[in-house]
């Protein structure tokens, strides 16, 4: 039996496609929810060091965040390319294709990490930090940096083990790394005084700890199939490649979210504050979608990869089914929480009315969003990464102009915040959905065959 045929069954049965999507999906979401959970432990550890530490920390994990954020193509570009060669029953080139997203996570890791240690301290300062803050801000972004390539090490790694089939083994490695950075985190700074310094130390030793482990993983498989430690000029240069278009479309998003957060910036201080709580439950709500979304990156990759087109199909049609269930129960509840939510995040009561307006806005589109999350993934599993790239320009080239119109209307409170969401969930999403939608409508996206040798479907 095949490692692609191996990860569909069971002791020689085949595993439901249920069961299947379930048992990726299911640690997938355990190990997303763990992610935040490092950020929230630094900001609680520093916290109780004063605002100071505070506010510059929180400067310096913005920088590292969006940097970190934009990377996250890493794990996505890795996951179908190593699920394709998977699915062809080629399990040393399915390990070289993850061999070789590590190399360019370690490549990109130290280059960026070097650039924040030449200009970091400049940009901080031109983000608004100065005195003590600007200090803290430096300590906390300078003692990252070091922990920067294993970060998107872990992240090519995670995208090796998700095309492998195996979302468990993230999930187990995350929930021990949080420990072991809430742990450090609490010695470094509180009993050894070290400060900012030592939570961002903390966890740059914890992300480190998470990447030595993968590689103890990974580094026996590569010689049990005969494949070499180093990485192929050629398959590095096709992880660039489909690495670049991932980027592409990240930085779409990216640019979308913060031009959200600037146009309610300029509506006024309530509709900021209540579209921070929003996209907070936004976020949340959107672990649930991203499990299903990574399932459908793994298995769509490995089904196309065996040329197994009718299975993709059935997949597919499955996945938007749930993911449109997933949808409808995530905002019920975002619905039945709206009323009564905001006082958990503010006295305000314009500012609460206005979290209210916006999360009856989220909780109507959660349908739309679920379905945008699954086609997102599907289209990741089947390599169609230039669409993606394609589609994101297209959609933040309509919402942009829609944004600027919704900030012109200069309207404050709860009619701000709702001409927001407005645009945001409907517009912004409903664009993503009619474009990807549009391109899962046709088969030109389900090329077979492993990459690079792709087989289109007659």
């Amino acid at each position: 039996m095949s490692p692609g045929t191996a990860a569909g069954h069971n002791e020689g049965r085949p595993r439901s496609l249920p069961r299947q999507i379930l048992a990726l999906a299911v640690p997938a979401l355990g190990a997303l929810v763990v992610e935040p959970l490092f950020l929230l432990a630094d900001t609680a550890i520093i916290g109780r060091l004063g605002t100071e530490p505070l506010a510059g920390a929180a400067l310096g994990t913005t920088v590292m965040q969006t940097v970190v954020g934009l990377m996250i193509f890493l794990a996505y570009s890795t996951t179908p390319a190593v699920a394709r060669f998977l699915g062809a029953g080629k399990h040393g080139r399915a390990l070289a294709a993850g061999r070789d997203g590590v190399w360019l996570a370690v490549l990109l890791g130290t280059g960026l990490a070097l650039a924040g240690g030449a200009f970091g301290r400049e940009l901080l300062s031109r983000m608004g930090a100065d005195a003590a803050v600007l200090d803290h801000a430096w300590a906390y972004l300078l003692w990252s940096l070091p922990g920067l390539p294993a970060m998107l090490l872990v992240f090519a790694a995670v995208g090796t083990l998700r095309g492998l089939q195996d979302t468990k083994t993230p999930l187990v490695v995350a929930g021990v790394g949080f420990t072991a950075n809430a742990l450090l985190n609490l010695v470094l700074v509180h009993v050894l005084g070290m400060g900012v310094a030592g939570a961002a130390l903390g966890t740059s030793a914890a992300q480190w700890g998470m990447a030595i482990t993968y590689l103890m993983m990974l580094a026996p498989r590569l010689r049990a199939h005969g494949v070499s430690l180093m990485p192929d000029p050629l398959g590095l240069r096709s992880a660039c490649t489909v690495g670049g278009w991932m980027f592409l479309r990240t930085l779409s998003l990216r640019a979308a979210i913060v031009a959200t957060v600037l146009a309610a910036t300029d509506l006024g201080p309530e509709v900021l504050a209540a579209h921070q709580v929003a996209f907070v439950v936004f976020s949340t709500m959107a672990f649930a979608l991203d499990a299903l979304a990574i399932a459908a990156q793994a298995l769509i990759g490995r089904e196309l990869g065996a040329g197994r087109k009718q299975d993709a199909q059935r997949m597919t049609r499955l996945m938007i089914l749930w993911s449109l269930g997933f949808g409808v129960v995530t905002g019920l509840v975002v619905a039945l929480s709206a009323p009564w939510a905001p006082l958990l995040f503010t006295p305000d009561e314009q500012v609460a009315a206005g979290i209210t307006v916006a999360l009856l806005v989220l909780a109507a589109s959660q349908p739309l969003a679920g379905f945008v999350f699954i086609l997102d993934g599907v289209l990741m599993g089947a390599g169609d990464v230039a669409y993606l790239a394609v589609a994101g320009l297209v959609t933040l080239g309509i919402y942009l102009p829609v944004l600027w119109w919704v900030s012109a209307l200069d309207h404050e409170g709860p009619a701000g915040i709702l001409w927001l969401w407005m645009a945001f969930a409907v517009v912004f999403m409903g664009a993503r959905a009619l474009t990807l939608g549009l391109r899962i409508l046709t088969d030109r996206w389900m090329r077979l065959g492993e990459p690079g040798r792709e087989r289109r479907p007659r």
